[in-house]
């Protein structure tokens, strides 16, 4: 982690170069003195600047106007708020576009991006490469000594765009060359005898338009993703030249770009940073009022969800994460007016610091008069008076300011470990499992089958690590079953042999493995096995299957009687461990299976739950085996939420937090600080007012108050209490 202030950092990106060209009546410098003192008054610590204007650092080719940030740094500083800056790659102007017209991305063969938005430029051309190189150096060279900047932000939510460029396609043949050697390998490990693909050259490899083909689509996302990859680490490498130590270097992730690897990405920055959008007012409800499934995308709707992206900001590097953008007013659009509801602000902003946030920062400071993003509200409204919005945050930094470095990087516990797979998602996307309502091919199956495990998990009230399957090599087995308990790897689709046989020997070392449908199916070139599913897996399972289904509609699912335990759990995995299950699996009326189903045969394995169907009733809903010190557990579906939660509550039966008996619309978190003690954030979604018993014995971190245990904790509407324990973990 680079040299972060001992506090959460709190504030907004701020464009004070728009200022003059929307009011050229109005004198610039006075209201860059009124913008930074409310800043100041807000108890504003960060600002982000710069990375949106490359045609105002170079207005004309080779020509730089560099000192304009000058007084914004400078007035950053006086009032001891830091500045992050930003290069300004994503947003190409129109004079480069003007001279080098070839630079223009393609999103299909031949298909030129317009000019007009943003990223339209191949990034990886030349071109495009020597000028971002030039400006790059310059604003860095001109600015990293300014006492004022801590970090570098290079970029801009990269991987809007899967290019198709000549150039580009021309060094996925390389890439391809490099990696298999000659055609005749690339035919076998493809497979390209089927319809007639076999190549007898390189020359022959046709372009991905109209390909059909799953093992060149995982290839070519895969190569897409690493050049975005590369692309940010050769900016963060350039800026890096010039950087002082302990100033950080990161780019801002949205994590549902098409063209991003998040851990892979993240491997080339100093920390992760993201841009978690929400939808707000009812969006935030609890008990979760969105009807039905809900596609999530660049902004999500639910509680649960939040805490989700949350969790995967972490998971990128498995340490704490910067929030980079974030809501200050609507979000979205002309059509999409929703702005919070009191104490939104704050609910929203503590869960992310529950989840390891080592920053909050809004997007924007004042609301825009002009561009696309015109009704994106920010701090300030259009009028630039401080409003609603700016008071609720102006008290959310009071609170910052008081839990200072208490609950800046927060490791957050977790009941359950979830394994995120993106080749299989991006798999998915090609060639979905699933279909929509509609009967068409859904490209959001991945989540659809990832979602639900996570969505339980957080209904019964437990916490949820996310760590990425290219992470797990980095444990031992024995060292990933004492630190994840119980690990869930559901739609793990593409997975080589090392990391199956090193789920099987997690399990055998003492670890809870719940295999999720569609794990360990295809190999690491997305090739379905020749082994029985769960392929290398079915003698640690005890199941084994080679028939599956599509679902039109939900199942009936039932536990089974008596829960044909094996001896009974107490002692299946030993000392006690947060991921010893709670004996016989209770299914409440409305557990269902979804979408889904894979015949599971059982050879050597305990029913728990079955399907009230004259057909899928021969196989089991749910399995359970010994292996080793630990556990296999199969579930052959993609389960309802009355299911989910139920299976949750049994793989965890005590949740890490220690709250219990939750009314519908709490939830609390916990974490431990750096000084090792234990905070607990405690939210309630609700107009409502609610109450909760207090587990041990804590104090509030805001006023003092101590609160025994046992103690009624009171919770108005919108509300978010901090608490410590009295004394530290170690």
């Amino acid at each position: 982690m680079a040299d972060l202030p001992a506090r959460v950092l709190f504030g907004a990106a701020y464009y004070h170069e728009y200022e003059p060209a929307y009011d050229p009546a109005r004198r610039p410098d006075e209201r860059l003195k009124t913008d930074l003192d409310l800043m100041a008054g807000a108890r504003f610590t960060v600002i982000r600047v710069g990375e949106s204007v490359w045609s105002t650092w170079e207005p004309d080719n080779g020509r730089f106007d560099l000192d304009w940030l000058q007084p914004v740094l400078d007035g950053a500083h006086e009032r001891g708020i830091s500045v992050i800056l930003g290069t300004p790659t994503y947003a190409v102007p129109p004079w480069l576009a003007r001279l080098y017209p070839e630079i223009t991305g393609e999103t299909a063969t031949g298909r030129r991006i317009g000019w007009g938005a943003r990223q339209e430029a191949d990034f990886t051309h030349p071109a495009f490469r020597f000028h971002a190189e030039r400006v790059i150096r310059a604003i860095t060279a001109r600015y990293a000594g300014h006492p004022a900047v801590i970090g570098f932000q290079v970029d801009n939510e990269p991987g809007l765009h899967l290019l198709h460029n000549r150039g580009v396609f021309q060094r996925f043949v390389d890439h391809l060359r490099e990696r298999y050697g000659d055609v005749e390998t690339l035919n076998r490990e493809w497979g390209l005898v089927y319809w007639s693909h076999r190549l007898s050259t390189w020359a022959d490899l046709w372009t991905p338009d109209g390909n059909a083909q799953p093992q060149y689509d995982l290839a070519w996302r895969r190569f897409q993703a690493e050049q975005v990859t590369e692309f940010i680490g050769w900016q963060a490498g350039i800026v890096r030249e010039y950087a002082r130590p302990g100033q950080f270097v990161t780019t801002c992730i949205s994590y549902t770009r098409q063209g991003v690897q998040d851990d892979r990405l993240a491997e080339r920055l100093d920390v992760a940073a993201g841009n978690p959008y929400y939808d707000m007012q009812d969006g935030l409800a609890l008990p979760d009022r969105t009807p039905g499934e809900h596609e999530q995308r660049w902004k999500t709707t639910g509680v649960w969800a939040m805490y989700r992206t949350a969790d995967w900001m972490f998971a990128s590097r498995q340490a704490p994460f910067l929030v980079t953008e974030t809501n200050a007013g609507s979000i979205g659009f002309a059509w999409d007016n929703r702005p919070a509801y009191d104490g939104q602000w704050r609910q929203a902003a503590w869960a992310h610091v529950a989840r390891g946030a080592r920053m909050i920062e809004y997007w924007q400071w004042q609301t825009l008069r002009f561009g696309a993003e015109t009704y994106w509200g920010g701090v300030l409204p259009h009028s630039g008076l401080p409003g609603r919005t700016y008071a609720e945050l102006a008290r959310l930094g009071a609170e910052f300011e008081t839990a200072g470095a208490l609950v800046a990087g927060l490791a957050p516990e977790a009941d359950l470990t979830l394994v995120y797979s993106t080749p299989s998602k991006w798999l998915m996307q090609g060639h979905p499992p699933l279909a929509t309502a509609g009967g068409d091919p859904d490209p959001a199956s991945y989540h659809r089958i990832f979602d639900p495990f996570y969505r339980g998990a957080f209904d019964a009230g437990r916490q949820v690590r996310i760590v990425h399957d290219g992470q797990l090599h980095r444990m031992t087995a024995e060292e990933a079953a004492r630190r994840h308990p119980v690990l869930v790897a559901a739609a793990l689709y593409v997975a080589d042999d090392a990391t199956v046989d090193w789920l099987a020997a997690y399990a055998h070392a003492g670890g809870h493995l719940v295999l999720g449908p569609r794990t360990g199916y295809a190999d690491h070139e997305a090739r379905a096995r020749h082994e029985p599913a769960p392929a290398r897996l079915t003698g640690a399972a005890g199941v084994r299957y080679d028939e599956f289904s599509n679902l039109t509609h939900d199942l009936p699912v039932r536990a089974a009687p008596g829960g044909g335990l094996d001896g009974g759990l107490d002692g299946g995995l030993g000392g006690g461990l947060a991921g010893t299950p709670g004996g016989r699996l209770e299914l409440p009326d409305g557990a269902t299976a979804t979408h889904w189903i894979d015949g599971l045969t059982v050879v050597d394995a305990d029913v728990l739950a079955t399907y009230d169907h004259p057909h899928f009733g021969r196989w089991p809903a749910v399995t359970t085996r010994r292996h080793g010190a630990g556990r296999v557990t199969c579930v052959g579906t993609v389960p309802g939420r009355v299911l989910a939660r139920a299976l949750a509550g049994w793989l965890a039966p005590a949740p890490v937090s220690g709250w219990r008996d939750l009314p519908a619309s709490v939830t609390a978190t916990t974490g431990t600080s750096p000084d090792g003690r234990r905070v607990h954030v405690v939210h309630n979604w609700s107009w409502e007012p609610a109450r909760a018993e207090v587990p041990a014995d804590l104090a509030d971190v805001l006023d003092g108050t101590p609160l025994p245990a046992g103690t009624a904790l009171d919770l108005g509407p919108w509300d978010v209490r901090v608490l410590v324990t009295t004394t530290a973990l170690r």
